[in-house]
């Protein structure tokens, strides 16, 4: 097939459709630029119960119904979230190879929202975990709903430096913690034990097994006893997306999460990303600010290639 034959590139591909995909979309579509945004159906916002920190909604609102909001938005600019899991990413000359598992496709920019995946107690089931979440008895996110936690039982589930530091920043929020460690006993070096100790955080040996909803509190079995609180908060990390980063030669750091210049513009030139999978805080206002710059900086990197002018449409 020679040049002439092969269909025009995409001005972006945008992969991953949560809150920082779909405002790149909604961004993106408003500059009347030629976009995809493909959508593999794992954005973290939809594991929202309710989220009452993002602004403009006093009552909160649920991660799915801020995505349906946001989608129908999208949609109405000309921006269509097509359902495609994303394989392969490459970058040849000036343009972008994007492999999908329902076609291949190329684009002259690619915006990354990729986001992450936290990591649960193994021994949580998924039926379980789900029910727990909606109900506000499991919680990931600190800064999201710590204020919904205010002087209840709270346990969190972790150890070493990560674990501690998020006992200490819910500590802000309630005197009743507990800090559990997932397998056998702790990880805590004398900085932890000591700082621990001056916050009154009681620690518990692992490991954690035995989970059940017990009226209106989340039980669990720990080393020596069956423990119930208000909230438990998981922190054991979690896993950065940003294996297609990778393919396309960007840097990450040594957490997995993708380097990128103020303008989010990764190693690799055209290439961006935005949101959980791009290192800082993993709040959907800073996400959604990220894809905002990320998006007019690649309409302008466009328009320096190629003059976006419209042309009259004859109706004037």
């Amino acid at each position: 097939m020679s040049d002439d034959d092969r269909p025009e590139p995409d001005d972006c591909i945008i992969i991953g459709a949560g809150p920082a995909g779909l405002t790149a979309a909604i961004y993106l579509a408003r500059y009347h630029l030629s976009i995809r945004l493909f959508d593999s159906g794992e954005s973290r916002a939809a594991w929202i119960p309710c989220t009452h920190n993002h602004a403009g909604f006093p009552e909160g609102i649920s991660g799915k119904e801020l995505l349906d909001r946001m989608r129908r938005q999208a949609r109405k600019y000309g921006a269509v979230r097509e359902e495609k899991r994303v394989e392969h990413l490459a970058k040849t000359g000036d343009r972008f190879t994007v492999g999908t598992d329902a076609g291949t496709y190329t684009a002259r920019s690619v915006l990354l929202a990729t986001g992450v995946v936290n990591r649960r107690p193994d021994s949580l089931g998924d039926e379980l975990h789900d029910e727990a979440l909606a109900k506000g008895l499991l919680r990931y996110c600190p800064v999201c709903d710590g204020y919904e936690v205010t002087d209840r039982r709270v346990a969190v589930i972790g150890t070493g430096t990560h674990g501690t530091a998020e006992a200490l920043f819910l500590r802000g929020f309630t005197g009743n913690l507990t800090l559990i460690s997932p397998h056998g006993g702790h990880d805590l070096d004398a900085e932890c034990t000591r700082t621990l100790d001056d916050a009154g955080i009681v620690r518990v040996s692992g490991p954690c097994g035995g989970w059940a909803i017990e009226g209106d509190r989340l039980a669990l079995d720990t080393a020596d006893e069956r423990l119930a609180f208000d909230s438990v908060y998981p922190a054991l990390g979690s896993h950065v997306r940003s294996e297609l980063a990778e393919l396309a030669g960007a840097d990450t750091a040594e957490d997995g999460s993708i380097k990128t210049d103020d303008h989010l513009e990764t190693s690799v030139s055209g290439l961006f990303a935005a949101g959980d999978v791009v290192l800082g805080l993993d709040q959907i206002s800073h996400a959604m600010g990220q894809a905002g710059v990320a998006a007019t900086t690649i309409r302008n990197h466009l328009a320096a290639e190629r003059p976006l002018r419209r042309e009259p449409d004859g109706t004037g």
